[in-house]
């Protein structure tokens, strides 16, 4: 069963949240949240496998909400930032903290269900077009050799088609390779980089100018 925690301050937002994750059979929501400043302590006592978490919110945001779920809980839950507006810089700055992925809220009731399943094992869900224009201008100053230098020819390919959206699956038919040994190669380009998943690693390659958002 995937446990679920609900953060937003629209309580008819978590309502229907609620109805729609509780009516599928491996779902259920454990608790929720009215702010940032809540979802911490609630998340902390439920230990939930996804966090729903709307990026703005009262008192503390679900930006700083999401750094600190990251920082004081090990494993941290997934956790999936819930916006309107999938060009928002808040949305980037959810993911950069560590979120797994974004989900629009307009999306459909069957997508969202996908989207949960998705981070709760261990997935991330991306949207290459919506990634390249928030990535876009945000390159990191130069500050020292980029951690992507440290990638093999073969990582390099793998990463930039992570930033692309493709699956495992998907890259290892273009690159003519095993699933695993896509898999293989995807555990290193996360080791090198310092990232926890692949969000974080297709952020790096984008501030690092390892990839180019046009």
């Amino acid at each position: 069963m995937i446990r679920v925690v609900i953060a937003d301050d629209e309580r008819l937002v978590r309502l229907g949240l609620r109805a729609i994750l509780d009516a599928e059979p491996d779902l259920t929501v454990v608790g929720e949240a009215a702010t940032g400043a809540e979802v911490i302590p609630v998340v902390r006592e439920l230990r939930p496998d996804v966090v729903l978490m709307d990026v703005r919110m009262p008192q503390i945001d679900g930006i700083r909400a999401t750094e600190q779920l990251m920082a004081d809980l090990d494993p941290a839950p997934r956790v999936l930032v819930v916006t309107t507006f999938e060009n928002d810089d808040y949305v980037y700055e959810a993911l950069r903290a560590g979120a797994a992925g974004f989900l629009l809220k307009r999306a459909r009731a069957e997508e969202m269900v996908q989207a949960v399943r998705l981070v709760a094992h261990g997935d991330s869900l991306l949207f290459p077009n919506a990634i390249r224009q928030l990535a876009a201008g945000r390159r990191a100053p130069a500050t020292g050799p980029s951690p992507t230098d440290r990638l093999t020819e073969r990582e390099g390919q793998v990463l930039r088609l992570m930033a692309a959206g493709l699956t495992n699956g998907e890259i290892a038919e273009r690159l003519v390779v095993s699933p695993e040994t896509v898999k293989t190669h995807v555990g290193s380009v996360l080791a090198k980089l310092g990232a926890r998943d692949r969000t974080q690693a297709v952020i790096t390659a984008y501030e690092s100018g390892f990839v180019q958002p046009g």
